[in-house]
């Protein structure tokens, strides 16, 4: 059960990553003084990364809750 919860910390640290990155990404475009469009096709470009890394974050906290109760 060891395997399962290093591999879900792995797991979230990844996703925090991918969240962190949106962060800074959508942060970058605001401050470009893009037009209304440019930011919105910016952001959409960004929005599926953002929901997979929350994805990835969910389910490595999952495996870690997992591995700590059968563990």
């Amino acid at each position: 059960m060891e395997i399962i919860v290093w591999g879900g910390a792995i797991l979230s640290v990844i996703g925090l990553a991918g969240i962190v990155y949106s962060i800074v990404a959508v942060t970058k475009a605001k401050r470009a003084n893009l037009s209304d469009e440019e930011l919105r096709a910016r952001v959409s470009v960004i929005l599926p990364i953002n929901l997979g890394a929350l994805f990835v974050s969910m389910i490595g906290l999952m495996a870690v809750v997992i591995g700590v109760f059968f563990g």
